[in-house]
This record gives structure tokens, sequence and C-alpha cells, in this order.
């Protein structure tokens, strides 16, 4: 995750000196997500005849390579050969991150059965950190040492990652299956959540890409300070995760209520985050940091338990208990991510330039809170479709007897 996040504080600045235009910078990140969300879809559907620990360790080694490359790309003639090979480069980094990434959600599930919600609030823990990280200790590498060093530094210590799990890791057999993702999406609930997983990542897009400049304008502030305000959103983040998770496994019929209470909490955060025009609240600056850390919190109740509620939903259609049914919806998930967090900066931007800031954030809590609702008629209509079932089966016992 550090490798993912020090890109920011440093490369748009070197990417224009070697002739790229805004636009064209803002493409070699985007083109990152479409290339995760290819790659994810792909290597989901065969995580079982690749194998999820080679996965795992390729995309780690793919990733390292492609890092320790980027470093050597300020060498490159300025313009399109420059642009081109960034493009390529960062795109096959997004394929080695979501092969890794993807194939730890499967391992993790496979090898915690019982306790995935527990073990990926950890694990988001130290993502969490990584992408806090990441920024701070790229711009001071850069600033300290150049251009080269904080790929080189870092692909070299995600590389010495590589043996590490090869030695580590256990290898799990698995019998492939002929499920596939359209058969996924034809459950009404699994569609549902996918849609809660894209708001989730369109709001962190959208405020990845529009946050700081609006806090600078409006308040006046330094971009050190910018960055020390965004951190609130990740730190409540990892702080709540594990408990989060934790809660998800003892209780797991708290899945939905927890994607509800977030997509309500979300809604309020980015109301207020501006705040709305329609609410004539002044905007103030602990307002904007409280209302981060509030975004954060449903970020956590609402990340956590969805990666079991997907598992359950492929389950309840019919999927086997295996790797291969993990790596589907690992798949599907990161896919489902990575579409949000395309769409979040592109589409958030432009709500910015038409309209303003307050606006494009009260869309995002309107997707938050379209979604909190739709799950939770869904879950009503379930719970009543239930209860008439009972009501006819008991019917049915009490006649029973007379006949």
């Amino acid at each position: 995750m550090i490798c993912y996040s020090i890109l920011g504080p440093f490369f748009p600045t070197e990417a224009v000196k070697k002739g790229a235009s805004q636009t064209v910078v803002g493409l070699i990140f985007g083109c990152y997500a479409v290339s995760n969300l290819i790659s994810s879809l792909i290597l989901g559907k065969y995580i079982v005849q690749i194998g999820a620990k080679f996965m795992l360790i390729a995309g780690l080694f793919v990733s390292s390579c492609c890092t320790i490359i980027f470093g050597f790309l300020d060498r490159a003639p300025a313009g399109p050969i420059f642009i081109s090979l960034c493009f390529v480069v960062r795109s096959l980094d997004a394929v080695g991150f979501g092969a890794a990434t993807m194939s730890a959600f499967a391992i993790t599930a496979q090898i915690f059965p019982n306790n995935v919600a527990t073990v990926l609030g950890i694990l988001e823990i130290f993502a969490g950190l990584g992408l806090i990280l990441g920024p701070p200790l790229g711009g001071w590498l850069y600033q300290t040492f150049g251009y080269n060093v904080p790929f080189l530094s870092l692909g070299c210590l995600l590389l010495i990652m590589v043996p590490f799990n090869i030695y580590v890791l256990p290898s799990i057999e698995a019998v492939p299956s002929k499920d596939s993702f359209f058969r996924l999406l034809t459950h009404v609930k699994t569609i549902l959540v996918c849609y809660v997983v894209f708001t989730l990542s369109a709001g962190v897009g959208f405020l990845d890409a529009t946050l700081s400049l609006f806090a600078i304008n409006r308040f006046g502030l330094s971009n050190g300070y910018v960055g020390l305000i965004m951190l609130g959103l990740p730190l409540v983040y990892i702080l709540a995760s594990p408990l989060i998770g934790y809660f998800t496994d003892k209780y797991p019929a708290t899945r939905i209520t927890f994607l509800v209470t977030g997509g309500i909490a979300a809604t309020i955060g980015f109301c207020l985050l501006g705040p709305a025009p329609f609410l004539h609240i002044q905007s103030q600056l602990w307002l904007l940091v409280v209302m981060l850390g509030l975004i954060g919190l449903s970020l956590a109740i609402s990340v956590i338990p969805i990666f079991p509620e997907l598992i359950s939903c492929a389950h309840e259609i019919g999927f086997e208990e295996g790797l291969s049914t993990l790596g589907m919806v690992s798949g599907l998930y990161e896919a489902v991510w990575c579409t949000g967090t395309f769409y979040g900066p592109i589409v958030g931007g432009i709500i910015v330039q038409q309209l303003c800031f307050e606006w494009a954030a009260v869309v995002q809590g309107a997707l938050a809170f379209l979604g909190a609702f739709l799950i939770f008629m869904y879950s009503l209509c379930q719970r009543t479709k239930r209860q008439r079932v009972q009501e006819n089966n008991q019917q049915a016992d009490e006649r029973s007897p007379l006949l």
C-alpha cells in the first residue's frame, strides 16, 4: 500500500516537466484502476488453475519490479515515450497489485473461515497505515534523495517479501468450479452489496481528488496542514476496523445492520463536509475534520462486513465452499472497488468544476444513502417473506391432525 500511495506528492510535478498535461497525469493514475478492474475479473475466475499462492507471489514480484522500473522513468526521453512507458509500467503494476491483493483475500478466507471479518479488520490496519505513510514518506525521500530513491527502496523492500512468502504461505489445493461471475450477479443481494462497495470506493476517490484543493481555497491552509487533516479519515478507519471485524464474526446477523448504519453515517458525513448549501450552515474547519472522521468510521462499518457477506451471498445461490468461490468473490469485490475509484475522481471533479465541492459531496452522500436504503428495503422484504412462510407452515401443521 505504501508503493501504491507514494506517487501523489511528487509524480505529477515530474510528469509535467516531462511534457505530460494535467489530463494525461490523471489518465496515468486512472489506468491503474482500469487495469486492476480487468485483471481482477480474469484472475478471480482462474485462481484455482493458477494457484492462490503462486498468484500472490507472482503479483508481489511483478509489482515490486514495476515499482523499481518506475524509478528509472525520469531518464526516459520527454514526451510520448515517457508518457507511454508510464502507462505500460503503471498498468502492469496494477495487474500485480490486483493479483496479490485478491489472492490474499481468498487465502485469508480459506485459512480463517470462521474469522474472516476479524482477520480482514487486522489486515486493514496495515493497509490503512500504508496509505497514511506512503505520501509523507514518498515526499520526504523525493525531497531528500531525488526521484529514483522512493521507488528503488520501496520496490526492493517489496521484492524481499517474495522469498519470505514462498517460505511462509501454505499451498492450497482446490478443484476448479464451473460457476461464473454472471451467476453470482443473478442474486439481488449480491448486486446491492456490490453497489455499496461502489459507493464506498467512489467516495474515497472523490475525496482524494478534490478535498485538498477545497481545504486550501476555503480555509487558506498549506499543503502540510491539509495532509494532516486528511489523516483523520484513515486513522479512524484503522482504529475501528478490528473492532468491527470482531463483532461481525461474533454476530454474523449484524452484517446487514452494519451496512445500513455505515451508509447513513456516510450520508451525514458527506452532507456536512461542505456543508451542503441547503443546510445553510457556515463552513468550519473543525466540522470538516469531524466529518472526515465520521466518513472513516462509516468506511470501517461498511467495508469489513462486505467480504463475508459476499461469500454468504455466493453460498446462498449454491456456490460450493472452496478456493474457487473465494477467488470469484475476491475478484468481484476488487473489480467493483476499482470501478468506484475510477468513477469517483472523474465524476466528482466534473461536478466540482460545474457547481462546487459542497454539491459534489452531497451527490456522494446521496449515493451512500441510496445504497443503505436499498439494502434496508431488501432485508425488510426478505424478513417479511420468511415470516409469511413460517405462518403458512404453522397453519399447515395446525390443520394436519384434522386431516
